[in-house]
């Protein structure tokens, strides 16, 4: 009954946040979010987080919370089945993809697949459960937004310069983007696949 009522509080506290940032989001961008959904998909994630971190999130400020449903509104293509590090395959893929398109000089498939990247899927229970319990500090969580900016906000960049025909400003992009993804693994990552059975 108490984790029941922790879960209801903490997915009451995140919606009433959501309307607050949701608006000073849409005020940045130029465009109205649709704030029924977006308050229906914090709650889905707030509902999928065990009680300990449900906790960890309701103590983050508002600050972190902003930076997080702003992360969260620049999307639109949320997986209920695929972890993050299935979506990093798929970010991977597209990268890749967008670096062929490049080098082809071929702007259309550098475009593409660059807003690909810019627009990743978010994860099933958002980006929070994958990241460590241990993360989840307003100071780890604030850099998030840095990162956003060096990989998908460059995206972006990349995209209109591609469309442009502009591949040495996209090759120098693509370079940015991948120093963001290293700055990002190593804060939230570390190195993937260690085994701890090797002495």
């Amino acid at each position: 009954m108490k984790i029941k009522y922790l879960s209801v509080s903490i997915s009451a506290a995140m919606l009433a946040l959501s309307m607050v940032f949701a608006g000073a989001v849409a005020a940045e961008e130029g465009k109205q979010p649709d704030m029924n959904a977006l308050q229906q998909l914090l709650q889905e994630q707030v509902s999928l987080m065990k009680p300990e971190l449900q906790m960890k999130v309701k103590a983050l400020s508002p600050e972190t919370k902003k930076i997080l449903l702003n992360i969260l509104a620049q999307h639109t293509r949320y997986s209920k089945s695929l972890t993050l590090r299935q979506v990093m395959h798929e970010v991977l893929s597209d990268y890749q993809s967008m670096m062929a398109g490049i080098m082809t000089d071929n702007p259309e498939q550098a475009s593409a697949s660059a807003l690909r990247i810019a627009d990743h899927r978010i994860p099933v229970g958002g980006l929070l459960p994958y990241l460590g319990i241990e993360n989840i500090t307003d100071q780890k969580l604030a850099t998030l937004q840095s990162f956003n900016d060096s990989v998908e906000g460059k995206a972006k960049e990349l995209a209109a310069a591609a469309n442009n025909g502009d591949m040495g400003k996209a090759s120098v992009l693509a370079g940015e983007m991948a120093s963001g993804c290293v700055g990002c693994h190593t804060v939230f990552r570390g190195q993937p696949g260690i085994s701890d059975l090797l002495k």
